[in-house]
């Protein structure tokens, strides 16, 4: 594949599957885990794309991105490990809004959850970056979280890398449509964010009518 014929993360991404092949491809999912703007929804099909012309197996394919997001979600949970639960306390302290209540219901919540929140947490744009950072400040077990990262990472890569492999020159078709997908998550996690500054906002007025 000619990279000079793409641009953008496309042909970034190209570029890097022309050099190194299918470990390319790893490589770049493992980047885009650091650095979400790297949309998944793009490299995935073009790796697909690329092993339906000959160029990698599909099995490698799927192999080194899932080894990628592995490594990349691994490099955030050690981020949350380091940053550890008292500095997150006391970071969220200092946020507006937000009550050290808040965090430990959070906790409590992920205590129960924690190895299905990142198993579908890896198939959520946005947040299948994200869902490492509290997995390390919470000290998930290392072997839960390897197994449930891989296998939630395998099921969203196989999804794209199929989808590209399937579609051939027409991939791209499938960035068209993983993108009206973030717009909806994005958009619910405004929703969300708006109704909390809602109800803490009337919960300060309401205090602050009892006060007097």
């Amino acid at each position: 594949m000619n990279a000079s014929s793409l641009g953008g993360i496309a042909g970034w991404a190209t570029e890097m599957m022309d050099r190194l092949g299918a470990v390319g491809a790893g490589l770049a999912i493992a980047l885009e885990n650091l650095f979400p703007p790297l949309p998944s929804e793009v490299i995935l099909p073009l790796a697909g794309f690329t092993a339906s012309r000959g160029e990698m197996s599909l099995v490698a394919a799927l192999f080194w991105t899932t080894a990628g997001s592995v490594t990349g979600a691994l490099a955030l949970y050690w981020v949350g490990a380091l940053l550890g639960r008292e500095r997150t306390v006391a970071i969220a302290a200092r946020l507006p809004l937000v009550k050290t209540a808040d965090i430990e219901k959070a906790e409590a919540w992920f205590a129960r959850h924690g190895a299905k929140t990142v198993f579908f947490g890896r198939m959520i744009p946005i947040f299948r970056s994200l869902i490492s950072v509290p997995a390390g400040v919470e000290r998930m077990p290392m072997g839960t979280f390897v197994l449930f990262t891989t296998l939630g990472s395998l099921a969203w890569n196989t999804i794209f890398v199929l989808a590209g492999y399937l579609l051939g020159e027409n991939w791209t078709l499938v960035e068209e449509y993983a993108g009206i997908l973030s717009k909806v998550v994005v958009a619910a996690v405004v929703l969300v964010v708006a109704a909390f500054v809602t109800v803490r906002l009337r919960e300060r007025r309401s205090q602050g009518r009892h006060a007097r």
